[in-house]
């Protein structure tokens, strides 16, 4: 079942365009990743699913919503929830006290309460750090806090702009774990990354973005053993 559809999305930045007839769907359950370089587009695609970015033309639409024309906070609402590049937590706020932030839509405080839980868990190193500033933290630290306070929200898509970004190789691996745990308790993502080796890993299906436009997809296992995939993401 296709929980997104992106079908021919144009978006313009004044005169540059951004997105080039842009498609690709997202179906309940996967992990699908987009790949590309600097510039290619990625994070105006993410921006555009969360109502900051706004098409001049083409479909996006998520679980029976127009994404188009949407509010931002009723995107939010509706349960697809954007982690955005750069992490963005609040510094001087504790781990606890980010976490809470992301349920500021959910009424029900009990859900609150066990979501959080369900944080600590997943991510037992920020249960120990939970009385810690934000602003204290190591880079794969604050990633765990940005992933947590989106779990918070009650994802139903989870989207992740650049998640390994200034990351070490271990902490990249750490993160990815936790990205493919997150799926496999039942919520559907969405993961922009360059870093296509760990992507590819975890992703059920990939797209290669180039120029604001989908050039390649299929099934991740394929893209991997792409010559030009190889050749442009993954090294000899």
């Amino acid at each position: 079942m296709t929980t997104l559809e992106v079908a021919d999305v144009e978006v313009y930045y004044g005169r540059v365009h951004a997105l080039r007839k842009l498609s690709f769907t997202v179906g309940e359950g996967e992990i699908v990743c987009l790949l590309g370089n600097n510039g290619a587009g990625k994070s105006t695609t993410m921006n555009l699913l969360s109502g900051l970015v706004r098409p001049k033309s083409g479909r996006v639409t998520w679980d029976g919503m127009d994404l188009a024309t949407a509010k931002p906070w009723d995107i939010v609402a509706s349960g697809l929830i954007h982690v955005p590049e750069g992490r963005r937590i609040f510094s001087t706020m504790t781990v606890h006290e980010n976490l809470l932030l992301g349920g500021y839509t959910v009424r029900d405080r009990r859900a609150v309460d066990e979501r959080i839980e369900r944080v600590y868990e997943l991510m037992p190193r920020l249960a120990e750090r939970r009385r810690q500033q934000g602003g204290t933290l190591s880079g794969g630290e604050q990633q765990m806090v940005a992933i947590g306070r989106a779990i918070v929200g009650g994802p139903k898509l989870l989207l992740l702009d650049e998640p390994s970004m200034g990351l070490a190789p271990l902490v990249v691996k750490q993160v990815m774990e936790i990205v493919a745990a997150i799926n496999a308790q039942g919520t559907t993502v969405l993961l922009v990354e360059q870093n296509a080796r760990a992507a590819l890993k975890i992703a059920h299906r990939a797209y290669v973005v180039e120029t604001g436009s989908t050039t390649l997809s299929g099934p991740a296992a394929e893209l991997a053993r792409d010559a030009r995939v190889v050749e442009a993401y993954l090294g000899s």
